[in-house]
């Protein structure tokens, strides 16, 4: 099924959706739970899989989640369309790839979110992603844009491969620069001079996968405009991918990044005073 006759006004400059429309073509397109999850259903390589994205909503009932943030109701979306997909699968030897295509701006901020829980909307899409993996879906992430703070947590972060277009235009961090500037009482030229001594407070992509977290860049002629060729490699890379996990549901891949070593120490620390702290049989 073409995804063009369901575009909107609202999302047509959406890198997210431009690439969720070109991946999915001859999918089974459909909204989720609320528009702002768009899901798509087919094959990638003769692969089964599941496209699933988070869109900009202008009539999106809590103002806050109306740029494509992950607000309540994304949250529990997220969370409904992956346990469909893993009921659906149940008892199946083959099972289907979930692919999340991550452009998140932040998760909702605002005092309905948190009076009526967003943490628990959130947390509940990554306990979906999480089971869907452990279940034996190969669940990859398409960084095509950014992917910041809870809301990266919430739809992408749980792959078992991260993979992301090589362009200034994608971007992984906890807040925003303009707002991490404030929070920390500098600049964000200071920043930047920060990052280069400590990697996590960077954007840049490189920094971010020392961490262990990326698996591949891709090279593209266009993130907001992708040729089929775009397309193609994408196609393979994440067809790849899928089949490169060979049933791993695990992602403690992710400590052998170079910048992870004192959390392998933290964890070789704690596995010996756990054994030592075992009582004798």
């Amino acid at each position: 099924m073409n995804t063009a006759a369901i575009k909107t006004d609202t999302v047509k400059t959406h890198r997210g959706r431009v690439w969720f429309d070109l991946l999915a073509d001859n999918m089974m397109v459909h909204e989720g739970a609320v528009p702002s999850v768009m899901i798509a259903n087919g094959n990638l390589a003769e692969l089964p899989c599941s496209l699933i994205l988070v869109q900009p909503d202008k009539n999106n009932l809590y103002p806050r989640a109306i740029n494509g943030e992950v607000g309540l109701l994304e949250g529990w979306a997220l969370a409904d369309a992956i346990h469909n997909i893993v009921s659906k699968d149940a008892g199946s030897e083959q099972k289907s790839a979930i692919i999340a295509i991550v452009d998140v701006p932040s998760q909702a901020y605002g005092r309905r979110e948190e009076a009526l829980g967003i943490h628990q909307a959130l947390a509940a899409a990554v306990s979906a992603y999480a089971q869907a993996r452990q279940a034996g879906h190969p669940v990859i992430s398409l960084l095509v844009g950014k992917a910041m703070s809870g809301a990266f947590l919430a739809h992408g972060y749980q792959a078992n491969t991260i993979l992301a277009l090589n362009d200034d235009g994608v971007m992984v961090h906890a807040m925003g620069k303009a707002a991490a500037a404030r929070i920390t009482m500098r600049s964000e030229e200071e920043l930047d001079q920060l990052a280069k001594t400590i990697p996590p407070m960077a954007y840049d992509l490189k920094s971010f996968a020392t961490l262990g977290l990326i698996e591949q860049f891709i090279d593209v002629s266009s993130a907001d405009a992708p040729s089929s060729k775009d397309i193609e490699l994408v196609q393979i890379l994440l067809a790849d991918a899928v089949e490169n996990l060979k049933g791993d549901t695990q992602i403690t891949k992710r400590l052998q990044g170079e910048n992870r070593s004192a959390s392998r120490r933290v964890r070789e620390l704690l596995r010996a005073q756990w054994k030592k702290a075992e009582p004798s049989l």
